[in-house]
């Protein structure tokens, strides 16, 4: 009987700390700061065009594949240099 009193007990204050922690990653989640739907970022008087997430993904696709197109490239080992 005391086992399962401890058990039980043992079982809620986990819960406790789950839902504490759950409760705190939800606040962070909507306290994330909102960017402007505006297409311009303004920076000392300076406005410079923000990319799209599809422009920005067609990017990093695009590095990647140069990124992978060097490796491939084949590179001199040190003994064939003449």
């Amino acid at each position: 009987m005391r086992a399962v009193v401890g058990l039980m007990s043992l079982l809620i204050v986990l819960v406790v700390v789950v839902g504490v922690l759950a409760k705190k990653q939800l606040g962070a989640l909507s306290k994330a700061p909102v960017r402007p739907q505006n297409p311009v970022l303004v920076d000392s008087g300076v406005t410079f065009p923000v990319a799209t997430p599809q422009v920005q993904s067609q990017q990093i696709q695009q590095q990647i594949k140069q990124s992978v197109e060097a490796a491939m490239q084949p590179q001199p080992l040190p003994g064939d240099q003449p």
